[in-house]
């Protein structure tokens, strides 16, 4: 018999959909979407925010919940407990993307009827992201269905590293996570735009995003601006774009001139370490060489942004 599982993470809830163990879940986060079966399932958590809030003022609200020793979003104890879960996975990568280990053990630690096993992913990289789910797999007693799936995942990045092996013309691309303040992606993000043959600038490898000066973005002039802000679908970014429009020599940019401005899906793609972290890189490689790869996510994963 397979353990029932509740995930908290999305990332998580898509890595057991696509070892075939959905009917496992018993519940997710109130974030969990993909595949839009899941939504069925019960909300075991909530944030301690709004939803309609400007990315300034998540900004400010995330950092003052933080100050206070408190945590992002809550736990639903009562739910969890009804559901009776053998297994409920997390993460501990960052106290802002979701539920974080030390507050599903300070939550469920001894309040469970049962004996229940706390999963925690740490993503940092794509290849933590692919071990991830072979310990997913290995815990849900699946390990075959785990190794074929990261062996299909690496077979599709590959494809992408063959195509591109003597590509020299490679472009500066700069990933914008967020707007107001700006921060540029870290973590995965780096390793994805070099598979896809950019060279990500202002960032490095494994390191966390980081908030970065509007002078310094300017002064590194990228050939490509790929904004996608963490959890935004790309109708919520198109709200706030004015956000970088009105800011002193956007239209100067370089990739401004040379219509080569992007808006991707930060909540469906690159901000989930899941499977389809793979599709993420299709949709960088799609936008920084599109005369080599058409995967056909224009328009739904990523847009073409024009003055």
């Amino acid at each position: 018999m397979q353990p029932k599982i509740v995930s908290l993470l999305p990332a998580a809830t898509e890595i057991v959909c696509a070892l075939g163990l959905e009917k496992d879940l018993v519940g997710r986060s109130y974030e969990c979407d993909f595949p839009a079966s899941v939504k069925q399932l019960p909300v075991c958590s909530e944030a301690n925010f709004p939803d309609n809030l400007s990315s300034s003022a998540i900004d400010i609200k995330v950092k003052e919940i933080l100050a206070d020793a408190l945590s992002v979003y809550t736990v639903k104890r009562e739910v969890i407990k009804q559901l009776a879960p053998d297994m409920v996975i997390t993460q501990s990568q960052c106290e802002v993307c979701a539920v974080s280990l030390t507050d599903v053990e300070a939550d469920l630690g001894n309040y469970l009827d049962k004996q229940t096993r706390i999963i925690s992913l740490q993503p940092g990289s794509l290849s933590d992201i692919f071990n991830d789910i072979q310990t997913v797999a290995d815990a849900l007693n699946v390990a075959n269905a785990g190794k074929n799936l990261v062996e299909d995942l690496n077979q599709r990045i590959d494809i992408i590293r063959h195509k591109l092996k003597f590509n020299e013309n490679k472009q500066a691309v700069a990933c914008i996570e967020w707007l107001e303040p700006l921060m540029i992606s870290g973590n995965w993000m780096p390793e994805l735009v070099s598979i896809a043959g950019g060279i990500p600038i202002l960032t490095e490898q494994g390191k966390h995003s980081a908030y970065i000066q509007w002078d310094d973005l300017r002064l590194a002039d990228p050939d490509i601006l790929i904004i996608m802000p963490c959890g935004f679908p790309i109708e919520r970014t198109l709200k706030e774009i004015d956000i970088l429009l009105d800011l002193p020599g956007f239209s100067e940019f370089r990739a401004v001139k040379n219509n080569a401005v992007y808006i991707a899906d930060g909540n469906q793609y690159f901000n989930r370490p899941g499977p389809r972290i793979v599709d993420s890189v299709e949709i960088l490689a799609e936008i920084v060489n599109p005369k080599q790869f058409i995967f056909g996510y224009e328009g739904t994963g990523w847009i073409k942004f024009s003055l």
